[in-house]
């Protein structure tokens, strides 16, 4: 497992504004300072509206902030290009989403491959690290399925499968079990801290419920586009 010392993640008073209809800009992010080390498991809460979702988008090099200095893997990525922030993600990011963004008509085995398909990687390659995932999450007798024919817990670990295909030091998780019953969510939970425990991988995972943040080792806390809590998860929600 990967030691917890290097910053992987580092938000250096980071703002954001977006263009509002009438003229002018509206602020969704207030100097967030942010550090994240190798290792860790992060959850990031708020509720509706809060800014968590830019803040992620933002980490995930899938939005650029409005001012402030971004550092991914101690790059300053804050003023790539479009092109440059795709290489960035394809590169370090493994994204696991709410809806699982799988393509329906193409078999598990296929849309565990995609992302490996955009590094040119040799079809051989592609195959075995992909078969491989998929054994990791336990559905290695469902590579011929469609989507269509899974579970929602399945469907969620395919979309698991291929963010760590890229072998990923880095997942985002952005609602990782809105879509899934309770049980269902939990098995999934449980999978992240087992991917973080025993592989080491950094995980940041977005949620607007603390029964879901307990899961992480660590809270950071959004209100009102500003951090007002980032330490250890609390035993309750009280303190947020």
């Amino acid at each position: 497992m990967s030691k917890r010392s290097e910053n992987i993640i580092s938000l250096q008073h980071i703002n954001k504004s977006f263009p509002v209809e009438m003229g002018g800009t509206q602020q969704v992010l207030f100097d967030i300072n942010i550090s994240i080390k190798s290792g860790e498991f992060v959850a990031i809460m708020g509720p509706s509206g809060s800014g968590k979702s830019t803040c992620m988008n933002i980490i995930g090099a899938l939005d650029t902030p409005t001012s402030g200095v971004y550092r991914l893997y101690d790059r300053d990525v804050t003023g790539l290009s479009s092109d440059e922030l795709a290489i960035v993600r394809n590169e370090h990011i493994g994204f696991v989403f709410q809806q699982f963004n799988l393509l329906p008509k193409r078999s598990v085995l296929d849309n565990v491959m995609l992302p490996l398909m955009y590094r040119g990687l040799p079809m051989s390659e592609r195959i075995s690290r992909s078969r491989d995932m998929l054994r990791r999450v336990g559905l290695e007798n469902f590579e011929t399925y469609l989507p269509t024919q899974l579970s929602g817990g399945m469907k969620q670990r395919v979309a698991i499968a291929r963010a760590l295909a890229g072998q990923p030091k880095l997942i985002l998780a952005d609602e990782p079990t809105g879509a899934l019953d309770s049980k269902m969510g939990n098995d999934i939970l449980r999978f992240f801290q087992q991917l973080n425990r025993d592989m080491g991988i950094t995980i940041v995972m977005i949620t607007h419920e603390f029964d879901i943040a307990k899961y992480a080792h660590r809270l950071i806390h959004i209100r009102d586009g500003r951090i007002n809590y980032d330490g250890p998860v609390p035993k309750n929600d009280d303190a947020l």
